[in-house]
C-alpha cells in the first residue's frame, strides 16, 4: 500500500512551468506544500479516494471506513496547539469474558512487537468483549506533508493487519473474507487491498471539536 503524496492537494501550490507560446499558461498542477500543513477533513477524505476506500460520515461528523469485521473512525479534536487527530478502530468481532485473558495476552504481544494501533478490551454491559485499535497524530502548528499522508496509510493497513493477525494467532475460524469488510450506508464494503494515488484533488474544511475524544467503543461496536 502506497499513496504518491504529490497526487494530493496543492494547498495553493502553483505549477513552476513557465508560459506556453501563444500566450497560454498549464493549467496549475498540484504542488507538494514546502511548509508544515493543518489537516482537515476534506484532505483526509481526499486521501481516501486516493486509497479507493469508501467511507461515510457518521453523526457527530466523523469520517468512518467501513469493513465487516470493523470501522475505522478518523476524528479531529482539540484546537490550536492542542489539535489531535485519532485514527480508532472498532473490531466488531465478539468475544466472550472467557476469552479475555487470552486476548490480553494477544494484544500485549501486539502492542509489545507493533508501533500501532495500541489495541486493548472493551467490556459492554451485557459481558461481550471487543477489541479497539487507537493510533493519535499531535497536529499543533502543523505537520509535515509528506509524514501526514504516510502516517494515514500506515496507520490504515496496521489496522488491517491487526485483525488478519489476530485470527491466526487466536486460531479463529478462517473467515479472512468476512474480517475484511461493516457496512456502510450504501451496503457496501472495503476490501483488504488499498490502491496507489494518482490523480489531483484539492483541499477544504474539517469536523470535530474540542478536548479529548469522548465517543465510547461500545457505542459503534
Amino acid at each position: 500500500m502506497s499513496v504518491d503524496p504529490s497526487a494530493i492537494p496543492n494547498f495553493g501550490g502553483r505549477s513552476d512551468k513557465p508560459e506556453q507560446q501563444g500566450g497560454q499558461e498549464d493549467q496549475p498542477r498540484a504542488a507538494k506544500p514546502t511548509g508544515p500543513i493543518m489537516p482537515n477533513q476534506d484532505l483526509l477524505k481526499q486521501l481516501l479516494d486516493r486509497m479507493q476506500l469508501k467511507y461515510v460520515v457518521d453523526k457527530q461528523g466523523d469520517l468512518v471506513a467501513p469493513w465487516k469485521q470493523y470501522r475505522m473512525y478518523f476524528m479531529f479534536r482539540g484546537e490550536e496547539k492542542q489539535r489531535v487527530l485519532s485514527v480508532r478502530t472498532f473490531y466488531a468481532r465478539p468475544h466472550t469474558l472467557d476469552d479475555k485473558p487470552r486476548l490480553l495476552e494477544s494484544v500485549d504481544e501486539w502492542n509489545h512487537t507493533t508501533l500501532w494501533p495500541k489495541v486493548y478490551t472493551h467490556t459492554n454491559d451485557d459481558g461481550t468483549v471487543r477489541l479497539v485499535g487507537d493510533v493519535h497524530m499531535l497536529l499543533g502548528a502543523g505537520v509535515a506533508f509528506d509524514h501526514f499522508v504516510a502516517s494515514v496509510v500506515s496507520w490504515v493497513r496496521a489496522g488491517m493487519e491487526f485483525d488478519r493477525w489476530l485470527v491466526e494467532r487466536l486460531g479463529l475460524a478462517k473467515d479472512v473474507d468476512d474480517a475484511e469488510g461493516t457496512e456502510g450506508s450504501d451496503g457496501e464494503e472495503n476490501g483488504d487491498t488499498v490502491a496507489d494515488a494518482s490523480d489531483e484533488p484539492a483541499a477544504g474544511s474539517d469536523a470535530g471539536e474540542g478536548g479529548n475524544d469522548t465517543r465510547k467503543p461500545g457505542d459503534s461496536a
